[in-house]
């Protein structure tokens, strides 16, 4: 919905300077003194102050209808306004009501500034840019920690607005307010004031809090108490305050574990903008065909010359140096005083020394196919540059102190340097005079990607130091702050979680072996956590330039033949949680589900505490578990299929011993193909889309329950049987068991559809296509017949029990089997106790072939019953297919023994009503660009 045209044409006086397009163009361009005030004409909205904040509107004529982004009401003919920087439409009623900053000015609004975490381009249906305001009916960008939306080239100009996570040891807030994201809420979002739609699919309106989640129009907003209570979700967020974690040298994708793989490279640096970029923040840029119009090439100071980095903006040939001026701020989002401003011919040759190349940069395919020739059709460069200031006002704000202001204003000159700042400004914040020495100024880059912090000299000029940063970008003035700390000398200290070592080794020999495969300095380097099961440990580094280099050699450095794993921890604070909270940890498998998993993370991360949700292919489930060793109390949620489930409480019981809260409750929300403990704990047959809140809230209410967990020891070696005495011993080796066992034509079918799914697993990305190889692998084996009751013996309670005529022997511990199939059956039986997944008990059932488990899964007939007890002893007389809860292998002759050793696990049981819903925040489905992964 674009408004077509101005309601009227407006005028300039001239200020004596040749105009663009004309054969004596003028080498620079701009107004070289002060107007007097007033002497332009101000644009419709300038005057309505605090009403409209940093808009510059103007009202125009619309073709068609729009929509207005405070209201979401139709606009209709002359009624509009538009901003000619951020796109923001608004009825002539609505003007006053406006909250919303412009673009221009929002980075100075940012509260804490932190950068986000971009991840890979995808489509997001009814979305919209928060920068330029324009839906993103392209591949755009979205930040894996916040609801922030951009297109690619819109990425340099979004605040640093992201949430904040942790401390960092500076940050000492003890209360946190609402932290507002405008637009992108579901249609039919309710305001929290006045119970009115808030939500359009329309266009960018409303506001929700990143943090508790309330809804609200942007104008209500400002009715509700500005702290922030974390919402229905409270007791399961890990609180940031309880988050420390020293972030320097460190990007926030490595403080979140977020794969670099999964982001998309757009140019050195910060700049979202590659070199030949052209386009224009988000808004479509004419070309310029018809006579009366050309094509400008606007750089924003000496680095984005350098990098070649550009605007496009098109403008008439007539017009006037203010005009060119505005339209070339604009393109960067400055709403300053273009008479500060000055644009200056760019020489081509400057440009990398390339003008061909420069000039195919700035043409479009449309351009080059009608142009009768490439200098004809190559637009005219220029660079925006800064007229020096003889003094300038400078917002010095205080660095996390409890004060009652945001900043002071203060104006600075020649004669300003740092410590005359700190100086002049220290009684300003309440100060005392004697501690003004232990102050300093410090300089931050709030650049989206990355927060950069530099300390600044006492003798540093701050006007000179204005001066660089404009010649650098003038854009980047805007994304400067000073600010005012105390000098105060921090201790370096990070947490780093090395995997893929050697099990089985001693602290000393860790640390050697991680001296000689990454020449680690001992005087810095110390190994604080070993875990010795899992050849993991947790490395404590006291200088940041070395723990970057630890990080990154690590990803390279493989040991023993395995590749490393290396992760930043942060550290929680367990003594400064509340009395209440017990923080939901969650492991979520991306390869689950198709790319549920991974958009179940992105849902998770946004929706808690990023540092409390953890991929299980980066790392595993022992960084979570370390993460959380002295958390009082603590749940699980397991995103994944069965065998994630296994993976994650093995881990559990390996670690328990180091948890403050060794039996946390263990909750699934179920991804993989069978996933019957997921049934039988009511989480339902396989995650299908529902809302991850709810999710949340359905843990947050299950119910605690027992489940045991069995202990299978397999022990090969060489049988009395002359056929198999050839047969090579293996070790032995112990697994657990959760679900059930299984022994031969049930273990067959699971190792040949795990094969195929090795072979092509791309095609393994759906519940229905997963089913339908089981069935084709079974009719391949349905006439197949290997006699399993002779070539097995089965010991139960230390009593030999004679087997009948079958092909398959499995060992359950969950009324489930084989997508939800009752394989024990519900009839009654004087033999044996009635099953529960807490009595310590294995039942013990036979099937007789591929046609009786259809038959079963069918829900025709039920399987053999042959036993019931606590322990089994097993041997195979010949090398048989064993498959325990999914993961199937050929097991050699001898014996395996089963039995109840493994401690009972605290499982979560949904309950069964229905929750209260508490808010609406589903979420639009996306087409990542990715291929999609396999399915376990």
């Amino acid at each position: 919905m674009e408004a077509a045209a101005e309601s009227g044409a407006r005028t300039w006086p001239g200020s004596g300077s040749p105009r663009l397009g004309s054969p004596a163009g003028s080498p620079v361009l701009g107004i070289s003194g002060r107007a007097r005030p007033g002497s332009a004409p101000e644009r419709t909205g300038r005057a309505i102050g605090p009403a409209a904040p940093g808009h510059s509107f103007r009202k125009v004529t619309l073709t068609k209808p729009t929509f207005c982004h405070l209201c979401s009401d139709f606009i209709w003919g002359l009624a509009g306004f538009l901003c000619d920087v951020c796109n923001f439409m608004s009825h002539e009623k609505c003007l006053k009501q406006v909250k919303t900053p412009c673009a221009s000015i929002a980075p100075s609004l940012v509260r804490v500034p932190v950068a986000h975490c971009f991840g890979s381009l995808g489509l997001y249906k009814r979305k919209f840019c928060v920068v330029c305001r324009k839906s993103l009916e392209v591949p755009a960008l979205r930040c894996e920690v916040c609801e922030l939306h951009v297109h690619p080239d819109c990425v340099p100009f979004a605040c640093s607005d992201c949430r904040q996570c942790h401390q960092d040891g500076q940050q000492d807030y003890d209360t946190y307010h609402h932290h507002w994201r405008e637009g992108n809420l579901p249609s039919g979002a309710r305001c929290e004031v006045c119970r009115k739609t808030c939500g359009s699919s329309d266009v960018l309106a409303g506001v929700r809090c990143e943090w508790c989640g309330v809804q609200a129009h942007s104008v209500c907003s400002t009715a509700l108490t500005p702290e922030c209570t974390f919402g229905r979700l409270r007791s399961m967020v890990l609180p940031p305050s309880c988050v420390r974690l020293l972030s320097r040298n460190f990007s926030k994708m490595h403080c979140f574990r977020i794969p670099e793989a999964m982001t998309l490279e757009l140019g050195d640096g910060d700049d979202g903008l590659d070199g030949s970029a052209a386009t224009g923040v988000g808004r479509e840029v004419p070309t310029a065909t018809e006579s009366t119009k050309q094509t400008l090439k606007i750089f924003d100071g000496n680095d984005s010359v350098r990098r070649n980095q550009f605007r496009l903006v098109t403008v008439s040939r007539l017009a006037q140096n203010e005009e060119v001026m505005e339209a070339a701020l604009r393109a960067y989002y400055i709403n300053e005083d273009p008479r500060d401003f000055q644009l200056q011919a760019l020489p081509l040759t400057t440009l990398s020394g390339n003008a061909q190349a420069l000039g195919k940069a700035g043409t479009t395919e449309e351009e080059t196919s009608k142009s009768p020739g490439p200098r004809d059709s190559m637009p005219e460069a220029w660079v925006i540059r800064s007229l020096p200031r003889a003094q300038e006002i400078l917002k010095i704000y205080p660095a996390w102190l409890k004060v009652g202001v945001a900043y002071v204003s203060i104006r600075v000159n020649s004669q300003s340097t740092a410590r005359s700042v700190v100086q002049e400004v220290l009684p300003l914040l309440g100060r005392q005079v004697e501690d003004q020495e232990k102050f300093q100024l410090i300089e931050v880059l709030m650049s989206s990607r990355q927060v950069q912090r530099t300390v600044l000299m006492d003798e540093e000029p701050l006007l000179d130091r204005l001066w660089d940063i404009r010649q650098t970008s003038v854009r980047q003035v805007s994304q400067t702050r000073f600010y005012v700390a105390e000098s105060r000398a921090m201790t370096p200290h990070v947490s780093l979680f090395v995997g893929g070592l050697p099990p089985g080794l001693s602290p000393q020999d860790y640390s050697n072996l991680l001296h000689e495969a990454m020449a680690t300095k001992a005087a810095v380097v110390s190994v604080s956590h070993v875990y010795s099961l899992q050849g993991a440990v947790i490395l404590d580094v006291t200088c940041f330039a070395e723990a970057e280099r630890l990080y990154m050699l690590a990803r390279d450095t493989a040991v023993h033949g395995r590749p490393l794993t290396a992760l930043v921890l942060p550290d929680v604070l367990h003594t400064k949680l509340p009395p209440d909270c017990c923080p939901l940890l969650v492991f979520v498998n991306p390869k689950s589900g198709g790319l549920k998993g991974r958009e179940l993370l992105y849902s998770f991360r946004k929706l808690l505490n990023p540092h409390q949700v953890f991929e299980l292919t980066n790392g595993g489930p022992l960084p979570g578990f370390h993460l959380f060793s002295q958390v009082p109390c603590f749940r699980v949620l397991v995103c994944g299929g069965d065998g994630t489930v296994g993976w994650v409480l093995a881990a559990l019981e390996e670690t328990r011993r180091h948890l403050a809260c060794p039996e946390p409750s263990v909750a699934i929300l179920p991804l993989g193909t069978g996933n019957d403990l997921g049934r039988v704990l009511r989480w339902g047959a396989g995650y299908s889309g529902e809302d991850p809140f709810s999710v949340l809230v359905s843990v947050d209410e299950a119910d605690a329950v027992l489940m045991d967990r069995w202990t299978i020891l397999l022990d090969a070696h060489e049988t009395d049987s002359t056929e198999n005495s050839a047969v090579d011993t293996e070790p032995p080796k112990i697994v657990q068991m959760n679900n059930y066992c299984g022994i031969g034509i049930d273990a067959e079918l699971s190792l040949d559809f795990h094969q195929a799914r090795e072979e092509e697993p791309g095609k393994f990305t759906s519940r229905f296509h997963n089913k339908g190889v089981y069935v084709r692998v079974g009719l391949q084996k349905i006439s197949h017949s290997r006699s399993l009751h002779k070539e097995i013996r089965l010991q139960v309670e230390q009593q030999e029990v004679e087997l009948p005529s079958i092909e398959g022997l499995i060992f359950i511990n969950i009324p489930s089997w084989g997508s939800g199939a009752d394989l024990w059956g519900s009839d009654n039986d004087s033999r044996f106790e009635k099953p529960r997944i807490d009595d310590g008990l294995l039942e013990v059932v036979g099937v007789t072939g591929v046609v009786h488990m259809g038959q079963v899964q069918g829900g025709l007939r039920s399987g053999i019953r042959i036993a019931q007890g606590s322990y089994f002893r097993v041997t195979l007389l010949k090398a048989t297919p064993v498959q325990v809860d999914g993961e199937p292998w050929v097991q050699a002759p001898g014996h395996m023994i089963i039995s109840a050793t493994a401690p009972k696990v605290h499982m979560l049981r949904k309950a069964k009503q229905k929750p209260r819903k508490a808010g609406n925040i589903k979420e639009t489905r996306v087409d990542t660009l990715p291929a999609p992964e396999s399915n376990p």
